[in-house]
């Protein structure tokens, strides 16, 4: 179990180490920052149940109706700070015009890594990405029961390809996991959460909350569209970096592996997924809108919070260890 960062953190860590149903209220996440440590920490936590699981942890708390409302209660204040923090509208097709748009700066994690970034750098951004990459396509295969058509059939393809084409060693969690040996970190699953902060927790916990609810299938459609779009171009700025640095040939792996996959990808959620959704189902425009901008929200969130933190001269991660 992650050690807790808050009240709401503790409070879900404390439940768990129990048997259920819960003896004690839960908290109300009354004004806690929706983006904070403690509020992101105590929704990963719930949300792991729906995954792997904790060790030790009684698998009945997954369906308790109290540990439900719980996360109910602090995911809304979440869900209300994306809408909030977007612009939002219906045109779907300038969002997506966006994405294939290369940023004019070179202001990203990659273009940092490629022009000034160290190696102990580059392990603490492998260590961010292990809390995404460790599910790297799991969330997305709760929207398959919720899709038609050729809408489903795409977006299976797609998943097909990030759990390997049916080879267990080549499932992307798994060649992330082979990039974190190369680079001399612990491999084991989600071993860094405590050393990772709130802005990656977000971005982990959107696909989540997206993927939980069938409401938001639109919002995840949207969401994997962003990723998938501009997977391919960052992947090949991350090879540039890498190869600057020296890295170990498991790290180029991982990253080559995507620009190969999702510059296909990104046709396919284009033109197959995206366009055949809401041709079925226009009134999810909205919702997929939500998700693209939402997904660009967080990942600018998480890269601020990370060079920020570098150029001041300190690390990005939580007080830890990352060996």
């Amino acid at each position: 179990m992650p050690v807790p960062r808050g009240e709401l953190s503790a409070a879900v860590v404390n439940v768990l180490r129990t048997a259920p149903p819960t003896r004690t209220p839960l908290p109300h996440p009354g004004n806690a920052d929706p983006y904070g440590d403690d509020l992101q920490l105590a929704l990963h936590i719930c949300y792991e149940l729906h995954y792997q699981s904790f060790h030790a942890v009684d698998s009945a708390w997954e369906w308790d109706p109290d540990l439900l409302r719980f996360r109910a209660a602090i995911e809304q204040p979440f869900l209300d700070a994306l809408r909030d923090s977007v612009a939002g509208g219906s045109d779907v097709q300038q969002e997506i015009r966006a994405l294939l748009v290369s940023p004019a700066d070179d202001s990203g994690i990659a273009d940092y890594l490629l022009a000034e970034g160290d190696h102990e750098q580059l392990r603490e951004f492998f260590v961010h990405r292990s809390i995404y990459h460790h599910k790297e396509g799991d969330p997305h295969a709760w929207v398959i029961p919720r899709l038609r058509g050729q809408e489903k059939a795409s977006l299976v393809a797609v998943e097909f390809d990030e759990f390997g084409g049916g080879r267990g060693d080549r499932i992307h969690a798994q060649l992330y996991v082979n990039l974190m040996a190369a680079a001399g970190l612990n491999t084991e699953y989600l071993h860094y959460l405590d050393a990772v902060p709130a802005p990656m927790l977000a971005i982990v916990n959107m696909m989540s909350l997206f993927g939980l609810h069938r409401e938001h299938r639109g919002a995840l459609v949207g969401h994997l569209a962003a990723a998938e779009i501009t997977s391919s171009p960052g992947a090949r700025r991350m090879i540039a970096a890498l190869e600057r640095l020296g890295a170990a040939p498991e790290c180029l792996i991982f990253y080559a592996e995507h620009v190969e996959a999702d510059a296909v990808h990104e046709q396919v959620m284009r033109h197959d997924v995206v366009a055949n959704l809401l041709a079925r189902e226009p009134g999810l425009t909205e919702s997929v809108v939500l998700g693209i901008q939402a997904t660009n929200l967080l990942e600018d969130r998480f890269s601020r919070h990370t060079l920020d933190s570098w150029r001041a001269g300190h690390s990005s991660l939580r007080p830890s260890t990352t060996g």
